[in-house]
C-alpha cells in the first residue's frame, strides 16, 4: 500500500500559476477550489493585489483538466487577461487544497463591475420560505455591488463600505463555507445583519404605511407610484426618481420640478412581457437588457400601449431596462406598467449619493424617499447601449461595464504608466498600465461646478484604488477643457510631462485600441464627425478624414469651415448655424432672390441681421468651424426642428433623425439623396465636402412643401453618400498606390444609426474595412482610451530613440 501511494506522488506534478483580470470579488477563489477538489487536486489559492494565485499538485491528467476549465469555463463575471504557471515544490499529500486570505502587493488586478441580480438570488428574494424573502440587499459572487462599495483592493469586506455591517452567524457559515456560491461574497447580508430600508416623507411627516401595503416599505413604492407620486429611490449607484411612466401628470411634473424640458427619460419595466407592450425588442436586445451588465437599451418605441406623452418627446424610441437588482425587482413586482427612473437630481448635476445630500436636493421634486443604510462610495450611473448594425454600441459606460479594463494591442506591453484627463463634455478619464486601460465609469459634463468636483475626487481616488502612479499625463490641446487644466496642474505638482492629444486623432485611437489593432500596423483612414474640437491649425474642427495610427495622424479632408456664428450660442442656438450656412453657400440676396416665400426667410429676416452681419464681417465671436454637428443643426432648424433653442445636447439632430422617411431611406434612385460636392480648398490645400448643392435642393423642397421626413431621409442619404466618395477619392495617394484599406468611423454624430448604417454600408461596398467603437462611446466618453494610447505610443517611440 505504502509502495503504490509512493509510486503515484513520484508521478505527480505541481504548478505555480499566476491569473490576472477581473479575478477578484467575482468567486474566483471559490470556483478553483471546487475545480481542484472535484479532480482530487492539493494546493491553495489566494488574492494579492497583482491577481489570484494558485498552487496545484496532482495528476498529470488531472492537471491538465484543471488548466483546460480554468481558462475555458472561469466565473461569469471573471475576465481572464492573462495565465502564466511554473513549476512548485510538491505540497504535502495531506494538505488538501485551501483559500488563502487576502495579502496586499503592488495592485495591477481589477475592479469588478457592478452586476444585476442573478436568477439564483431572485428566487431566493421571491421565495417566502427562503429567509431572504424580501431582502433587497441579497447578493452572492455572481451578483450584486462591487465598484459602488469598493473603497480599496484587494477586493475584501474590509475595503467597503459593507464593512460596519457585521455578518450573522447564518451568513458568516455561507461566507466560511467552499461549497456555497456566497463563499467569500464581500457583500453577503440578511435581515438580520445587513442594511435594512425604510420609506419616508419629504415633508417629514408620518406615514401610514399600512396603507398602501400589507408587505413592507419597498412594496409601498408601488403603491405611491400607482397613486400618482414621485419617489426617491436609493438604488445602487445613486438615488433615482420614479414616478408611473403611463401618468402624463406624474410625468410632466417630474419634468418641471427636474427643470428638465424635453430630454427622454430612462424607464424600467418588471420585465420582457411589460416591456413589448411599449417598445419592440430583438432577441440581441432582450439578452443585453438580461444581462449581468443590464444597461438601459434603446429600443423603437411600438407595441399596442402608450406611454405618456412627455417621456421621450420629439423622438421615436425609448430608453429601457430591467430590475437590476433586488429593490428594483420587489419593488416592480406589482407594477404591470413601466416607470420612469431617472437620476436623481437637478438637470445637469451630478446624481446624489448620500442621504441628507438626497433630502436636501431633492425634496422639491420627489414626496417620498425610499431610502437605506448601506453607503454608496461613488456615484454609479446607468449605462446605456444600442444595438446599431447588429452590434450593441455602448453609448454611456457606467454601471456593469466600468470599470473593467481594456487589454491593449500588441506593441503596448512595456508603455509607461499613463493618466489621460478625457474630455469637457461626456467625460471619463484614463489609467494606462501593464498593457491594460481602466477608463472611468461615466462622469458628465465638468461645467458644473459639482460634476467638476466630483472628477477630481474621481481621478483621486481611481489613482488610489489601482496603486497607479502615472510617468506622463495626457490633455486635450484645447487649453480652456477643465480636464486639460487640471491635467496640466497635476502634471505641474507632480513633476511629470504633458502630452497634448488632438481631439480628433483620440477619436481614431479609442476606436483602434478596443479593436486591437497592433501598435505598428498601418495607418487607417478616420472619419471623424462631432461637434467641435480644437484642431491641429489652431481652428474648430469637427468633420475630418485623417490619416492616422497611434502616434500621428495628417488631416487628408474635411467638411467646408463655417463661421460659428455667436461662438458657444451657435451650439445652444440651431438657427444661428442655419443663417451662417446660408450667407456662406449663396448669400443673403441670392436666398431673398430665390427663397423670399420661405416661412424660413420671415424667421430669420426678423433676427438682428445687421449685428450678425457686422460680426461675420468683421470676424468677432464668429470662428470657422468644419463641425458636421453644427451642419446637422443647421439643416434641422432649417426644416423648423429646434430651431430656437436646444434644451439638450445634439437634440436637433436626435429629433431630425427620428423624422426620417422609412420609404425614402429604402429609395435607391438618385433623386432621394440630397446631392453634395468635393472640391478643392485652395487655403488648406485638401478636399472638402461642399454643401452647396444640398441647400439649394433642400430649399427647394421647403418651397414645395415636401414633408420634414422626405427632406431627413435625403439628408441622411445624401450625407453617407458622399462622405464615401470622399474617402474614395482619398484612398489613392499621388502615386495610385492605396493609401489605407482600413477605415474608422468614429465621433459622437456616428451614433446617429441612419448615417453610420448607410456609411459603413457603402464602405464595404467599395471594398473598405469598417471600424467603429463599440466597447466605449463614439463621443467624447471613449476619448480619455485614445488619449492614453496616443501619450503611450510616443513616449515608447521616443524611449525607443533614445
Amino acid at each position: 500500500m505504502t509502495q503504490c501511494v509512493s509510486e503515484q506522488l513520484a508521478e505527480e506534478q505541481a504548478y505555480r500559476i499566476s491569473v490576472r483580470g477581473i479575478v477578484q470579488g467575482v468567486g474566483f477563489r471559490p470556483a478553483v477550489w471546487r475545480m481542484a477538489t472535484r479532480l482530487g487536486l492539493r494546493g491553495s489559492v489566494g488574492n494579492d493585489g497583482a491577481g489570484v494565485n494558485i498552487v496545484v499538485c496532482g495528476t498529470e491528467a488531472a492537471l491538465e483538466q484543471f488548466f483546460t476549465t480554468l481558462k475555458q469555463n472561469p466565473p461569469r463575471l471573471a475576465r481572464i487577461d492573462g495565465i502564466s504557471r511554473e513549476a512548485a515544490p510538491m505540497v504535502a499529500p495531506d494538505s488538501g487544497f485551501k483559500i488563502l486570505p487576502s495579502r496586499g502587493g503592488e495592485i495591477r488586478t481589477g475592479v469588478a463591475a457592478d452586476a444585476a441580480t442573478c436568477p439564483e438570488c431572485l428566487r431566493e428574494v421571491l421565495d417566502p420560505f427562503s429567509r431572504r424573502y424580501r431582502y433587497p440587499f441579497t447578493n452572492c459572487t455572481q451578483c450584486g455591488p462591487r465598484l459602488s462599495i469598493v473603497q480599496a483592493i484587494p477586493y475584501d469586506r474590509a475595503t467597503t463600505t459593507m464593512r460596519d455591517f457585521a455578518m450573522c452567524r447564518d451568513c458568516a457559515a455561507e461566507y466560511e463555507n467552499s461549497a456555497d456560491r456566497r463563499f467569500h461574497a464581500q457583500p453577503i447580508a440578511c435581515h438580520a445583519c445587513g442594511p435594512r430600508v425604510w420609506l419616508e416623507r419629504s415633508d417629514g411627516a408620518k406615514i401610514a404605511i399600512d396603507s398602501l401595503t400589507t408587505l413592507d416599505a419597498t412594496d409601498a413604492v408601488a403603491s405611491l407610484i400607482k397613486r400618482g407620486h414621485i419617489v426617491a429611490i436609493k438604488g445602487l449607484g445613486g438615488f433615482q426618481l420614479a414616478c408611473d411612466a403611463t401618468n402624463e401628470a406624474a410625468v410632466s411634473r417630474l419634468r418641471r420640478d427636474k427643470r428638465r424640458s424635453r430630454k427622454p427619460f430612462a424607464l424600467m419595466a418588471r420585465d420582457v412581457d411589460v416591456l413589448a407592450r411599449y417598445a419592440v425588442a430583438s432577441a440581441a436586445e432582450i439578452e443585453l437588457l438580461r444581462s449581468p451588465q443590464a444597461p438601459i437599451v434603446i429600443l423603437p418605441a411600438g407595441g399596442a400601449r402608450k406611454l405618456a406623452a412627455s417621456v421621450a418627446p420629439g423622438i421615436s424610441t425609448l430608453g429601457f431596462m430591467l430590475p437590476n437588482t433586488p429593490l428594483h425587482h420587489l419593488m416592480l413586482r406589482r407594477l404591470d406598467t413601466p416607470i420612469v427612473l431617472t437620476s436623481g437630481n437637478l438637470s445637469d448635476e451630478p446624481q446624489c449619493i448620500d442621504n441628507a445630500q438626497a433630502r436636501e436636493c431633492l425634496h422639491g421634486i420627489a414626496e417620498y424617499f425610499l431610502m437605506h443604510d448601506r453607503p454608496i462610495a461613488r456615484r454609479v450611473d446607468d449605462s446605456v447601449v444600442r444595438v446599431v448594425a447588429g452590434a450593441p454600441r455602448i453609448l454611456r459606460r457606467a454601471r456593469g461595464y466600468a470599470p473593467t479594463a481594456i487589454t491593449l494591442p500588441p506593441g503596448f506591453k512595456d508603455a509607461p504608466a499613463v493618466l489621460a484627463m478625457g474630455a469637457e463634455l461626456k467625460n471619463t478619464f484614463c489609467l494606462l498600465r501593464d498593457q491594460q486601460a481602466v477608463l472611468s465609469h461615466h462622469m458628465g459634463d465638468l461645467a458644473d461646478a459639482r460634476t467638476l468636483a466630483d472628477y477630481r475626487a474621481s481621478v483621486a481616488q481611481y489613482l488610489e484604488l489601482f496603486d497607479q502612479h502615472p510617468k506622463l499625463v495626457a490633455i486635450d490641446v484645447h487649453p480652456e477643457y477643465l480636464s486639460s487644466k487640471y491635467g496640466i496642474e497635476l502634471a505641474r505638482d507632480r513633476g511629470l510631462p504633458l502630452e497634448p492629444i488632438q481631439h480628433h486623432h483620440a477619436h481614431v485611437a479609442a476606436c483602434l485600441a478596443e479593436h486591437g489593432r497592433p501598435l505598428d500596423a498601418a495607418p487607417v483612414l478616420g472619419i471623424v464627425l462631432d461637434g467641435l474640437g480644437l484642431g491641429g491649425d489652431g481652428n474648430l474642427w469637427g468633420g475630418e478624414f485623417l490619416l492616422a495610427d497611434y502616434r500621428n495622424f495628417k488631416r487628408q479632408g474635411t467638411f467646408k469651415p463655417v463661421p460659428l456664428l455667436g461662438g458657444e450660442q451657435a451650439m445652444r442656438e440651431p438657427w444661428r448655424n442655419t443663417y451662417a450656412h446660408i450667407l456662406a453657400e449663396m448669400g443673403w440676396n441670392r436666398f431673398a432672390m430665390n427663397f423670399a416665400e420661405l416661412e424660413l426667410f420671415r424667421f430669420l429676416s426678423a433676427k438682428p441681421r445687421s449685428l450678425l452681419d457686422g460680426m461675420l464681417a468683421r470676424h468677432v465671436n464668429s470662428p470657422l468651424a468644419s463641425s458636421c454637428g453644427r451642419l446637422f443643426d443647421a439643416v434641422a432648424a432649417a426644416t423648423g426642428i429646434c430651431r430656437e433653442r436646444l434644451q439638450y445636447e445634439a437634440q436637433a439632430a436626435i429629433e431630425f433623425e427620428a423624422l426620417a422617411d422609412p420609404a425614402t431611406l429604402a429609395d435607391d434612385s438618385p433623386e432621394s439623396a440630397y446631392p453634395f460636392a468635393i472640391p478643392m480648398h485652395k487655403a488648406l490645400g485638401i478636399p472638402y465636402i461642399e454643401p452647396l448643392a444640398m441647400w439649394q435642393a433642400l430649399l427647394g423642397d421647403l418651397l414645395l412643401g415636401t414633408k420634414a421626413g422626405v427632406i431627413s431621409a435625403r439628408f441622411h442619404k445624401g450625407l453617407a453618400d458622399v462622405i464615401a466618395r470622399m474617402a474614395e477619392k482619398l484612398a489613392h495617394g499621388p502615386s495610385g498606390q492605396a493609401e489605407f484599406d482600413t477605415i474608422v468611423l468614429t465621433g459622437g454624430v456616428f451614433q446617429n444609426r441612419i448615417l453610420f448604417e448607410h456609411t459603413s454600408r457603402l464602405l464595404a461596398a467599395r471594398g473598405f474595412h469598417v471600424l467603429a467603437p463599440r466597447a466605449v462611446p463614439a463621443h467624447d466618453g471613449g476619448l480619455a482610451l485614445g488619449q492614453a494610447t496616443i501619450a503611450a505610443a510616443r513616449a515608447a517611440a521616443r524611449a525607443a530613440k533614445a
